[in-house]
């Protein structure tokens, strides 16, 4: 198994029946074999009864039960993941067309290299604005991730080894990158659109929370000093202001 795409939903139908639907893209390639994990918290809105519906499609397995928040039902994703490597796509997050290029790139990597792989993504701020985001070097993780949590192929064998700390309320997913670079797990770049993702999400409407959360990651984590985080506290507090007031425009 190469894949396993990663879902977590929580009273989002319409989201997951969006993501489901871009899984085709990738299902059309050939050789390309991937699952589709789905942990929904445990709604009442019609999630559970089409997940059920679709008999397995693509490898399915579901859960939709309580949990602690976002990052612990995506650790309970990887405890059911059995691919190589996991990718995140949310209830409402899609798979970019451009996917089969980036497939084919990933399923020729050496099964040795525990590389994260790093594409590219579409923010889509929900009034037709789409605004590309292109992954970065490695050094950029002592600023933010180099490059969308939703673009970022995790080896699973890190992913067990540092799953999401819950700690972190909206920078999780931070904290669990820096971990594993500092671990020794490299970046790896790939060419080509992996995912669009709608904006708008709890690093959006918590942005100040997550600037915060972010220079917590890089003094205890990265190891970066202090004057450099509070620089780059500001400067991602703008960016992210930046996104926000876009977002709520919209």
């Amino acid at each position: 198994m190469l894949l396993s795409v990663i879902t977590v939903a929580y009273k989002n139908l319409s989201g997951i029946e969006k993501t489901w639907q871009s899984l085709a893209h990738l299902a059309k390639v050939p050789g390309i074999t991937f699952e589709w994990i789905v942990v929904d918290g445990g709604s009442q809105d019609g999630t559970a009864e089409f997940l059920g519906k679709l008999n397995g499609q693509y490898n399915l397995r579901y859960v939709s039960e309580k949990d602690n928040g976002i990052y612990d039902a995506m650790n309970k994703g990887i405890d059911m993941a059995q691919g190589r490597y996991a990718l995140f796509l949310n209830s409402g997050d899609i798979f970019h067309q451009d996917i089969a290029h980036v497939a084919h790139q990933l399923a020729a990597i050496p099964s040795a290299d525990n590389s994260m792989i790093i594409g590219d993504a579409l923010l889509d701020f929900g009034d037709g604005t789409k605004i590309e985001r292109r992954a970065k070097r490695g050094w950029y993780i002592y600023h933010s991730l180099p490059a969308s949590h939703q673009a970022i192929f995790f080896p699973l064998t890190g992913l067990r080894k540092y799953p999401y700390d819950l700690q972190y309320k909206v920078s999780s997913d931070y904290a669990l990158v820096a971990k594993m670079y500092k671990s020794g797990y490299a970046f790896k770049r790939v060419k080509g659109m992996v995912s669009e993702f709608s904006m708008g999400g709890v690093s959006t409407s918590n942005n100040i929370e997550l600037c915060r959360d972010a220079k917590n990651v890089q003094r205890k984590i990265l190891g970066v000093p202090g004057f450099i985080a509070e620089l780059s506290f500001k400067l991602r507090l703008r960016t992210t202001g930046k996104a926000k007031a876009l977002y709520n425009k919209a």
